[in-house]
């Protein structure tokens, strides 16, 4: 064999021994822990504002001891703002703060102006929810407002915060301002097709309007609130919506078509076991 055709033999003999190699290549990032704490919190989420406390307790407990798992700051800091989110909700205002302020402390710890502005609305949020005083309540709100333009990358941040604006004003007594504050979280939902919480903007206009003596433009935002809510099959928010719509009935003396609301919210808590609160609705009609 001459020098030439040993050389190709060599680097043929290479080639294939390097194309058979068992060795595992290496992956380089690992984001498993990462992608599965994603979805936990995207899930924990949903089940938060649907009031499925249960799941969405299950699904957040799972998000935060993840990321943890990993280190992730960022995932840490969110989840711990969902988990005081679903406590909240609950009614443990006092134990939503701590997740809270664990979520600010993460935010310091990496520098995210963003998400600090995040955390410390959440926070005055939090005191604004316990209070009835709007002496106390105005300079939350006045906090809250510095911080907004602070939060310029994530939308549904955004639509939170004036969401959180809106139920602020409506403490205040501020019925055309909570209106407005509300819209302006509805139009992000809607751009973004979150139709869920787009329903809840609307329920927060139907508030509103209601609150201002403006009780046939909240029937129509009920409305739409329970055509958003059909869309994603929020079945606790449906309930909500038909008590509410109910109650609106009431105010103005259609007692026909309140009872009909009434017993829909009903037969909605009713399919997701919850007697308790449908017993409730109905004790409603007169």
């Amino acid at each position: 064999m001459t020098g030439k055709y040993f050389c190709f033999a060599v680097i043929l003999l290479f080639l294939i021994l390097s194309g058979c190699s068992t060795a595992p290549k290496n992956p380089g990032e690992i984001s498993t822990l990462r992608r599965q704490a994603e979805s936990l919190l995207e899930t924990g989420n949903m089940h938060t504002n649907r009031g499925d406390f249960t799941p969405a307790m299950i699904s957040l407990e799972g998000a935060l001891k993840l990321s943890l798992a990993a280190d992730d700051p960022s995932l840490r800091l969110r989840s711990n703002l969902s988990f005081g989110n679903l406590l909240l909700k609950m009614d443990q205002k006092e134990k939503a703060q701590e997740y809270w302020a664990q979520a600010l402390e993460e935010s310091k710890q990496i520098d995210n102006t963003e998400l600090a502005a995040v955390c410390r609305i959440h926070i005055a949020f939090g005191k604004i929810s316990i209070s009835d005083d709007k002496n106390q309540i105005r300079p939350l709100k006045d906090e809250i407002n510095r911080d907004l333009p602070l939060i310029k990358k994530d939308t549904q941040y955004i639509a939170l915060t004036h969401s959180i604006i809106a139920q602020t004003e409506i403490k205040l007594e501020n019925y055309t301002e909570a209106e407005n504050a509300a819209k302006r979280s509805l139009a992000i939902h809607e751009k973004e097709k979150n139709f869920e919480l787009a329903a809840y903007s609307w329920f927060l206009i139907a508030l509103s309007r209601s609150r201002a003596g403006n009780l046939n433009g909240a029937v129509e935002a009920l409305n739409k609130a329970i055509e958003f809510d059909r869309r994603v099959e929020n079945s606790w928010g449906l309930a909500s919506n038909w008590r509410a719509l109910g109650d609106v009935y009431k105010r103005l003396g259609k007692r026909e078509d309140s009872r009909a609301a009434y017993q829909r919210s009903a037969e909605i808590f009713r399919a997701i076991d919850n007697e308790e609160t449908a017993d409730e609705v109905i004790s409603r009609i007169e």
